[in-house]
């Protein structure tokens, strides 16, 4: 047992967020997402809600704060201006835990997709809000 590790991040996965570098993304994915089909490492969380999963996350791994769009979110297809309330609860999150808060950009759907299709890892959560699935690139900790 570890102390002050959320306990819904895996072994394997608490691996994965060790391993990532500086600028590795990893994309939390709802549960529609097509996870296996992106090609990269893919951890599954069915039954835990994304925000959760985002949560305990940002609990162990900083965001990157030398890039202006450190978190991402996808668009909602036909209304990109939209917020989903998941989205809402995405950026309270980043807010609150993030240890330099910022504000969520978003892409495209598809565009959403080619970035996930690069990233280090996906992990696919049993989100069934729509448009749960945010990209979070992995900063650094300060000596």
């Amino acid at each position: 047992m570890l102390r002050n590790v959320p306990p819904i991040l895996s072994p394997d996965l608490l691996w994965t967020l060790r391993a990532m570098g500086h600028g590795d993304d990893i994309v939390l994915a709802d549960a529609n997402f097509p996870a296996e089909a992106m090609g990269a490492r893919c951890h599954r969380l069915d039954g835990i809600p994304a925000t959760d999963v985002l949560d305990a996350v940002l609990a162990v791994m900083p965001l990157d704060t030398f890039v202006p769009d450190p978190a991402c979110v996808m668009q909602v297809v036909d209304d990109p201006d939209a917020v989903p309330e998941v989205v809402g609860t995405f950026q309270d999150l980043v807010n609150r835990r993030a240890d330099r808060p910022a504000t969520l950009a978003s892409l495209e759907r598809f565009a959403f997709y080619e970035r996930a299709r690069g990233a280090f890892a996906i992990v696919q959560t049993g989100e069934t809000r729509l448009y749960g699935n945010i990209i979070l690139k992995k900063g650094v900790i300060a000596p």
